[in-house]
């Protein structure tokens, strides 16, 4: 069964996270509230748990995984952001967006597009999302929860209790989240391609 965290959506309780977190570096599975929907994620080398996730959502090879990131200074460890790229993201972010970018070496080569050596990245602007981030101290590596079969993202943490309870090791609740995924925007070949139209306003790339 998993476990059922009720957190307050502007102060969340520093015991909860602190579960969490360690569920989390005992490679464990979560489901967890960001800034567009709920989302699942695991420690980035947990290699179970990037299989856990496949299965779930039932993912095929070339899925692009999500780096969720604390910062943009976390963030840069991460993905190749070149000059020319650096406002433009830095002004989008925390938010509602989803960057696919070159990883740097410091990402596992399992996480990476097989052909483009790629990687999403983003910043939430979620209190607990980022709360849970702080703690931690390092990216989750996420997907949107969006399951098999169904059109929209559930946005109730009880709901997703009750049908993940036994493929997910806790559950995050801070209250009734988006259904909205977010935008992506794909800028590993140097110009914005929007992959996806979501949470974030896809103008600003456009």
């Amino acid at each position: 069964m998993a476990k059922y965290f009720d957190v307050h959506p502007d102060n969340p309780q520093p015991r909860a996270l602190r579960q969490t977190v360690d569920l989390l570096r005992s490679d464990g599975l979560i489901v967890y509230p960001t800034d567009s929907c709920f989302a699942l994620g695991c420690r980035l080398g947990n290699k179970e748990g990037i299989d856990r996730i496949r299965e779930i959502r039932q993912l095929e090879d070339g899925h692009h995984f999500t780096l969720v990131c604390k910062d943009f200074a976390q963030l840069g460890r991460f993905v190749q952001i070149g000059n020319a790229l650096f406002r433009s993201i830095k002004a989008a972010t925390p938010g509602g967006y989803t960057f696919i970018l070159p990883a740097t070496k410091e990402v596992p080569r399992r996480l990476l597009h097989p052909k483009k050596k790629t990687v999403g990245a983003r910043i939430p602007d979620h209190v607990v999302a980022q709360a849970l981030l702080t703690e931690l101290g390092e990216p989750l590596l996420s997907s949107t929860l969006l399951l098999p079969g169904d059109e929209e993202a559930m946005t109730q943490g009880w709901e997703i209790k009750e049908r993940l309870d036994h493929v997910v090791d806790a559950v995050v609740d801070s209250g009734e989240c988006g259904a909205v995924p977010t935008t992506v925007i794909d800028f590993s070949q140097g110009e914005a391609e929007i992959v996806r139209r979501g949470a974030g306003d896809p103008s600003l790339f456009e």
